[in-house]
């Protein structure tokens, strides 16, 4: 069954959507980011996944002590993202909590290190962040596109042994109109193997269902839980 991990996106401490990565389109929810992850736990949720906007934007994590907040008052296994570009990033994510992380920029900006931290950190504990608009890499928030094909940047590091990915369409974050099903069957067709976490424009449990008939080994979400498309108690079904 397809592992289900909310997403917690954070600018200034605070819970914050955006639509397609566009930080002039932020909207920022009144609960705080300890509170949410607490219900999502609650109802058997054993991961989620902090994206550190902040962080993303400057090129270096931002929002560690929400990270320590919510490693401190959940049992939950907590996948940490936004800006994390050295080992000392590293270091920091996992000393406040951090089971694993996710980085997307510096796979492209220093390949070389990236494919260090699969052999150095293991596998299980670093995710290829691997985002694109119309089948390009876009990095730094999504705020930077470049030229680089997503099928051949994510075969890059399966060469090297990576084992997650997270890949979004970022025409579909944030406004639910649906998962890019075609993008992620044929990630999954041509990396055998790989666990791919599908995120982006999830509304409902029938989008996560067909997901997990693709073969997608995970999904995170973020909008159509706070806007209430996705429920808790949609959750405590999947689970």
């Amino acid at each position: 069954m397809i592992q289900i991990i909310p997403s917690i996106s954070i600018i200034n401490g605070k819970v914050t959507r955006l639509k397609q990565g566009d930080y002039k389109s932020e909207t920022v929810y009144k609960d705080s980011p300890v509170d949410v992850a607490r219900r999502f736990e609650e109802v058997g949720i054993k991961k989620i996944h902090i994206v550190d906007l902040d962080g993303s934007f400057k090129g270096s994590p931002v929002n560690y002590h929400v990270l320590e907040a919510i490693a401190g008052y959940t049992n939950l296994d907590i996948d940490f993202s936004g800006g994390i570009s050295t080992d000392g990033d590293i270091s920091k994510a996992y000393e406040y909590g951090a089971k694993s992380i996710t980085a997307s920029s510096v796979a492209i900006n220093n390949k070389k290190l990236f494919a260090s931290w699969l052999v150095s950190y293991g596998r299980e504990k670093i995710t290829l962040g691997a985002d694109a608009l119309d089948g390009k890499i876009s990095i730094r928030g999504w705020q930077k596109s470049t030229n680089i094909d997503l099928l051949s940047h994510i075969d890059y590091y399966y060469m090297r042994g990576v084992k997650y990915v997270k890949s979004t369409d970022i025409a579909k974050d944030g406004i639910q109109e649906g998962p890019n099903f075609d993008m992620y069957k044929q990630i999954i067709e041509k990396f055998k193997g790989i666990n791919l976490m599908a995120s982006g424009g999830v509304r409902s449990v029938d989008d996560i269902k067909r997901l997990d008939e693709i073969g997608v080994s995970a999904v995170m979400f973020g909008r159509a839980y706070y806007e209430g498309n996705l429920t808790l108690n949609d959750l405590k079904t999947l689970l």
